[in-house]
């Protein structure tokens, strides 16, 4: 089913809600300065129910600790009370739950919000009808959580769009904490644009000032949206479209004396440039426009990268540092094809190639004395999780690097299991042929890598 111009995922919505959201998208297409004034009406029982079945159920708890399983064992009467409290306005919005996941090597933590289960699915009810609004509005350069949009369409593009001009200058844009810096009164100017609707405006400013729970201690933020939370990508799309994509497409574009283009995935971003002089300019500009709206760059990881071929007979770089630049979890550099063309290629970055093995060898650490059979069924899911989004062309050498340092660490933590049955590696090929693990397979394209057992 086609919806909002991208293709919908999981089962087929019901007409109803469909029809809705269509209708929303016709308007707010028709209407490019329409500002929404009554959109909570089109959110009844029905369309909690959607918001409900694309919701996660087996994600982490929120502050109340109810699971998903628990909410849907009387999911007609809570989805009531639900509606009746948003709509009268009575609902509360508990605070998020905070947890830390690895970033970057490792070494640092990203804070990741948790919101109830119950929190969850309003939250996606509610973004499923400002996504109708704004899937009008937003631009090609953006792909981060849109439908019909993923890393790999970003990648994909980013890599044609590099192509076809044969390179150029790559400014790679770090927002310092993107989510922790989102200005709530910036934001509420920029809604005011297309949803002034009551209802949903009073739900969202209850999300901004819900809290964040920490332990035991509760603290309200004044900026920022909690990074894990359903609203929070689509509430970040639109922050950054006003602040980034309108003012790079529409102000920035047209003043340029050569071609550029830019890729954005949620608050990461990269600007190419066929014109040294136009990299500079913007590069000196750019953070006063972030500035305004309460965003700094990075100091050390936004930089210039002269990106071209070895063999273009162009001018030698000025810009310091390596020539190649990581993007969505690749590192994109020149290398030699089969035929001997330059051609631009995409590996797996060495700082998620070592994250992901860490954390794989965590996992063999903390499951050893399971049974063998489970183990494998689920190493099995991580593994083809991983082969599914790095198994683009050209990076298949990274993909068999990885799976063979996953099998020796396997090996090494059922080794240590016990004193007395030793794995060493023959028993460990014996072990294999009846416990296969994925095979990468790497596809053109879009591509991205089927895993076969």
């Amino acid at each position: 089913m086609e919806l909002l111009g991208g293709k919908t995922t999981g089962t087929p919505i019901s007409e109803t809600v469909s029809t809705r959201l269509q209708r929303i998208a016709d308007l707010a297409r028709e209407a490019p300065e329409r500002a929404f004034l009554s959109l909570a009406h089109h959110i009844d029982l029905e369309f909690l129910r959607e918001a409900f079945r694309r919701t996660r159920k087996d994600g982490a708890t929120g502050v109340d600790g109810q699971t998903g399983a628990a909410y849907e064992e009387r999911l007609e009467e809570n989805l009531q009370s639900l509606l009746d409290r948003f709509k009268s306005g009575g609902y509360q919005a508990p605070p998020v739950r905070r947890t830390y996941v690895p970033k970057g090597d490792g070494k640092q933590k990203r804070p990741i919000g948790i919101p109830t289960f119950e929190d969850k699915v309003l939250q996606r009810a509610v973004t499923m009808v400002l996504e109708a609004v704004y899937e009008q509005d937003f631009m090609p350069c953006s792909y981060g959580y849109r439908p019909g949009r993923s890393a790999h369409t970003a990648l994909e593009d980013l890599h044609q769009g590099l192509t076809a001009m044969g390179g150029g200058w790559v400014l790679e844009l770090d927002i310092t904490a993107f989510f922790d810096s989102l200005d709530h009164s910036r934001l509420r100017r920029i809604l005011d644009q297309r949803v002034r609707d009551g209802v949903l405006r009073r739900t969202i400013d209850k999300w901004l000032a819900a809290g964040v729970l920490e332990g035991a201690e509760l603290s309200h933020p004044d900026a920022g949206t909690p990074q894990g939370g359903v609203v929070s990508p689509c509430l970040a799309n639109v922050y950054l479209h006003d602040a980034l994509d309108v003012w790079f497409e529409k102000e920035v574009k047209p003043r340029l004396s050569g071609r550029a283009f830019m890729v954005r995935f949620a608050d990461d971003a990269v600007m190419v440039f066929s014109n040294e002089k136009d990299a500079r300019r913007v590069m000196e500009v750019l953070p006063k426009r972030l500035g305004s709206y309460g965003l700094t760059l990075h100091p050390t990881k936004t930089r210039l990268i002269h990106f071209r071929p070895p063999s273009a007979g162009r001018e030698q770089p000025r810009a310091s540092g390596k020539q190649s630049f990581d993007f969505l979890g690749f590192t994109h550099h020149w290398a030699r094809s089969r035929r001997g063309f330059w051609v631009v290629k995409r590996k797996t970055a060495s700082s998620r190639f070592g994250r992901a093995l860490k954390r794989a060898s965590e996992w063999f650490r903390s499951v050893r004395h399971r049974p063998v059979a489970w183990q494998h069924q689920k190493l099995v899911q991580k593994l083809r999780g991983h082969i599914n989004y790095y198994g683009i062309a050209g990076n298949s050498e990274a993909l068999c690097r990885f799976l063979y340092e996953v099998r020796r660490l396997w090996r090494k933590w059922l080794d240590r299991r016990s004193h007395k049955a030793r794995m060493g590696w023959a028993r460990f090929q014996r072990l294999q042929v009846r416990y296969p693990l994925p095979r990468p397979v790497v596809r053109r394209g879009l591509g991205y890598c089927a895993a076969n057992p």
